[in-house]
């Protein structure tokens, strides 16, 4: 009975695992092939036209000047966050885990609407001010930052709250009893405990900066050359029917998504091994 019952086990478990590798190379694996075989199917140098036409060079480094402004502060509010939530008692206390989490809840299209709502120079509720400033920020960069900020703000702070509540205070009491200053603490004490689960919220908020399309696509207008990221830049070729093109953009963008996969599942590997000897 149990010889029965452990064949049974291993055919269940092989069953599985086919099951597991077949979705993945259908739903994964096939697919970025395909992103990659479409670039190339009218030859190297299409492709090559295609990533370094003008328009498409500037919807790369409106995409990547993003990124670089949105990662360092997300970062530094999801550690701010994190520490207070994870250190301290406080009231308000689920009141904020809320607010991080409110991105999740809430469609990019909407958190879009809402930007437009409020900055929006012609019926915004701030354009009266926006107006007498001559500040635009819809249908410009800077609404595109705010929008990118929005949807990536829970990242970072909900990779490390968990780690930090595990870990405790009693390190950074213990430095902090044999005179080392806060800032010191952090740096000798928290930081080097959360590093990787740091670099893993990072990683997957440069992703979804990379990669964000509705409320991006809601903020910024369209407009060529001035406000269209990678992601809206292939909508627009797609939608000129220059496939190739197209897909020669988007495969930048699966080039930046499997680099951040990688740098991912490597930092996801170490915080596994961090959380397994507390």
């Amino acid at each position: 009975m149990k010889k029965k019952n452990g064949n049974e086990s291993k055919v269940v478990k092989t069953l599985l695992i086919t099951i597991a590798l077949l979705f993945f190379v259908c739903m994964l694996l096939f697919p970025l092939f395909l992103v990659f075989a479409k670039a190339f199917e009218k030859g190297a140098a299409l492709y090559l036209a295609s990533i370094t036409d003008p328009m498409a060079g500037k919807a790369i480094k409106l995409t990547l000047l993003t990124i670089a402004i949105v990662v360092p502060i997300n970062t530094v509010f999801g550690l701010a966050a994190a520490w207070a939530i994870a250190k301290f008692k406080f009231k308000g206390k689920n009141l904020l885990l809320t607010l991080i989490d409110l991105p999740f809840a809430i469609s990019p299209v909407v958190a879009g609407l809402i930007f437009v709502l409020l900055f929006s120079t012609t019926h915004g509720l701030f354009a009266s001010v926006l107006s007498e400033w001559g500040l635009k920020i819809i249908f410009a960069p800077p609404g595109i930052v705010l929008a990118t900020l929005f949807v990536t703000l829970p990242f970072v702070a909900r990779e490390l709250i968990p780690l930090m509540e595990v870990q405790g205070t009693a390190e950074e009491e213990a430095a902090l009893t044999l005179g080392a200053s806060g800032f010191k603490t952090f740096l000798r004490i928290t930081l080097p405990n959360i590093k990787w689960a740091l670099l893993y919220g990072v990683m997957l908020t440069a992703a979804r900066a990379a990669g964000e399309f509705g409320a991006v696509s809601v903020v910024s207008g369209h407009i060529r050359g001035l406000t269209n990221t990678m992601s809206l830049y292939v909508e627009i070729l797609y939608n000129e029917y220059k496939f190739s093109a197209a897909f020669a953009v988007a495969s930048l963008l699966t080039l930046i998504a499997i680099i951040n996969l990688v740098i991912k599942n490597i930092a996801d590997w170490k915080n596994k091994k961090i959380e397994e000897e507390l």
